[in-house]
């Protein structure tokens, strides 16, 4: 009870899933890199599949590895890295499919036997994939044809109709292979990026496509932490490092057990809430590693008491909006000393 808490709502993520394939009207094949976007791949994949979902993507091979090793031979597993140095034998024996990047990529998995795969084409992101232009034939054990938007969070941007125009002209050259383009904002834009499948990340995780909270996404992950200690501040004194917050009138603060080892950037304060007994109250002076304060003048608040970092109650859209990131950020930031708790 006075360690940090995430708590994952394994009925919400189903009914984010459930949603985003009502949408689409197609088959919804989760993003589940980086442990489950740090909520922990193994429950998160399990409830998922008994949602109907059977292809997962990671980001690394060991994530791939780790997932099969608890999931065993079912789940299809795309890794996005692709078929990097060194990596063909363990992509084989632990069967899982590389997304093919680059044509050094392909000799390799070619050389080491080949099977099934993904192809990555780069549309515009100038990340991962091949250029258009260098986007190879068709070749045995080819599976799927993927891309990925840029600018997908605004619906505005002219970028996503052209890069859905220049994969929808190229996912033509591989008429076996499954296309898939959609992230979570993808999901959004219109059944025209749609195509085969989509692969949403960060929308069954409980963030909205546009980096703010929306009405049909729901909260998975609540991030809270127990009061330590509740003082009065007169007029005058300060609170924190380097005097972060001086009272200008009597404060009551209460000491949370969460800070930047826990995942709580200190670019929260200054202007980061959290909620507790019923009410957003700011985040007062910086965060330290292990705590943070919180102003609860005219709270009935006391020792043991827990409060909502993001969850249900302070969107994490709204979260990350005042620490000036994203969702995302927010969710791998979660330390490894914080409890994990698992419900539905």
């Amino acid at each position: 009870m006075t360690r940090a808490r995430l708590s994952v709502d394994l009925d919400a993520l189903a009914a984010n899933h459930a949603f985003l394939e009502r949408l689409t009207g197609r088959p919804v094949q989760p993003v589940v890199k980086a442990d489950a976007y740090g909520l922990g791949a193994e429950a998160c994949v399990t409830r998922l599949m008994q949602a109907g979902a059977r292809t997962f993507f990671v980001a690394r091979l060991s994530e791939g590895m780790a997932l099969r090793e608890a999931m065993g031979a079912d789940p299809i597993v795309y890794v996005l890295d692709g078929c990097t140095e060194g990596a063909a034998a363990a992509l084989r024996d632990a069967e899982l499919r590389p997304v093919i990047n680059h044509a050094d990529q392909l000799t390799r998995w070619q050389e080491a036997g080949g099977g099934p795969c993904g192809l990555h084409i780069d549309t515009g992101m100038n990340r991962l994939g091949f250029r258009p232009e260098q986007a190879p034939p068709p070749f045995p054990g080819l599976e799927l044809v993927m891309s990925h938007l840029a600018c997908a969070d605004d619906p505005a941007s002219p970028m996503n109709a052209q890069q859905r125009d220049t994969f929808a002209a190229l996912r033509a050259r591989y008429p076996d292979a499954l296309a898939s383009f959609a992230n979570s904002g993808g999901c959004f834009l219109g059944p025209d990026f749609a195509f085969d499948a989509v692969r949403p990340g960060i929308s069954l995780w409980g963030g909205g496509p546009e980096g703010r909270p929306h009405p049909r996404i729901q909260p998975v992950a609540t991030f809270s932490a127990p009061i330590l200690q509740v003082r009065r501040v007169p007029v005058g004194e300060s609170v924190g490092y380097a005097r972060g917050k001086v009272a200008d009138q009597p404060l009551t603060v209460a000491t949370v057990g969460a800070g930047y080892a826990d995942g709580v950037m200190r670019a929260t304060s200054p202007r980061g809430q959290v909620f507790v007994a019923g009410a957003l109250r700011p985040i007062l002076g910086r965060i330290s590693m292990d705590a943070l304060a919180v102003d609860v003048t005219g709270l009935d608040v006391a020792e043991g008491d827990r409060v909502e970092l993001f969850g249900p109650n302070r969107p994490i859209d709204d979260a990350a909006r005042d620490t000036g990131t994203i969702a995302y950020e927010l969710l791998t930031s979660v330390g490894g000393r914080v409890d994990r708790t698992y419900t539905g």
